[in-house]
């Protein structure tokens, strides 16, 4: 399916709406509600409150406490009751605010969520969705900042899906919520209040495994792929516009999932370009960039005019202090730095 455009929208388009990414989220999970009456929401504060994040705000007056129901502290609890009820026929959609705590259920996700199908040989479906925020910004600290999808995406089970505009917000969550596997929707808390154009057609899906080439080379000048994930793809489009007016064409890749992960698309852009950064705010060591890059090295070796690079965070828990924070978040400068350092071998 071809990617939404993430132009601003200029002029009135029937079907097409602009909303914050929350805004998205929120259509695409409404939508499904009313199509579904299978679908129920767990979290805390998701009933009444409408989240922390407004990712259900209106939605427990539409639906009632039967549909969006307001849970303890208890992650392991809610999520192994949540694996169970999507074994037996309901669609259950966790909204964890924050993906740090997911890891209090880690052993019902990998040997519980993620195995049932396998273990069952196809007899049993676990159509579960896991929501919630990650990323550096807002001075939340490191309980409150972390990523986790690198792990997420190495266990056999799992999608995981990073939106990074509301269109991909509404297309992606409303996919997750039709599949019959369990999928995790990471949600940057940089991009919440980000706006674009949403297409209000109840039908639309953003397909799993399809990246989006957020922007194509002009055909002029120096050439470098630019894989970013999340709320890098953004800063990396800002950068592309800069750097054109060096006479540097930057392709910007958006892979949209990482599990699954579409090396089609990235390998097909450095084959025309010969160069590859990957732009991570999450950690280097064992992560998403290591895989593209070892990936592309078999498939694109020979296309290849430079060494692969990474940007990434520093491998460090992120600050509380805001000037703190600051520092280990990825920069503009840097990103330009590192476009330029890839040019150059």
């Amino acid at each position: 399916m071809t990617a939404i455009a993430t132009a601003p929208a200029t002029t009135a388009v029937a079907g097409v709406r602009e909303m914050t990414y929350v805004e998205a989220g929120r259509a695409g999970l409404d939508e499904e509600m009313a199509r579904d009456s299978s679908i129920f929401v767990v979290g805390q504060g998701i009933g009444a409150r409408g989240g922390n994040f407004n990712t259900t705000l209106g939605l427990f007056e539409k639906y009632g406490p039967a549909r969006l129901r307001d849970v303890p502290i208890t992650e392991r609890g809610f999520v192994g009751m949540c694996t169970g009820a999507a074994a037996t026929g309901s669609r259950p959609v966790v909204d964890f605010m924050f993906v740090d705590f997911i890891l209090d259920a880690v052993g019902e996700l990998i040997n519980q969520a993620a195995k049932l199908r396998y273990m069952t040989h196809g007899r049993v479906t676990v159509p579960l969705v896991l929501r919630g925020c990650f990323g550096l910004g807002g001075a939340a600290a490191t309980h409150h900042s972390g990523s986790y999808y690198s792990l997420l995406a190495h266990l056999p089970g799992f999608v995981v899906a990073l939106p990074s505009t509301p269109a991909d917000a509404k297309g992606l969550l409303k996919s997750a919520i039709r599949c019959d596997d369990p999928v995790i929707v990471l949600e940057h808390k940089g991009l919440l209040n980000a706006r674009g154009p949403v297409s209000e057609d109840p039908g639309l899906l953003v397909p799993f495994g399809v990246a989006s080439v957020r922007r194509q080379l002009a055909g002029a000048g120096r050439g470098v792929t630019v894989v970013a994930l999340a709320n890098m793809v953004a800063k990396v489009l800002a950068a592309a516009e800069r750097l054109a007016h060096e006479g540097i064409d930057v392709e910007v890749i958006d892979p949209r999932t990482i599990a699954p992960l579409d090396l089609g698309t990235i390998a097909e852009s450095v084959r025309r370009t010969g160069h590859l950064l990957i732009v991570d705010e999450d950690y280097a060591p064992f992560g998403v960039g290591a895989e593209i890059a070892a990936a592309v090295g078999a498939e694109a070796f020979d296309h290849l005019d430079a060494p692969i690079r990474r940007l990434n965070a520093p491998f460090t828990h992120v600050p509380y202090s805001p000037p703190l924070e600051a520092a280990v978040a990825i920069s503009a400068d840097q990103i330009d730095g590192a476009i330029r350092g890839v040019l150059r071998g």
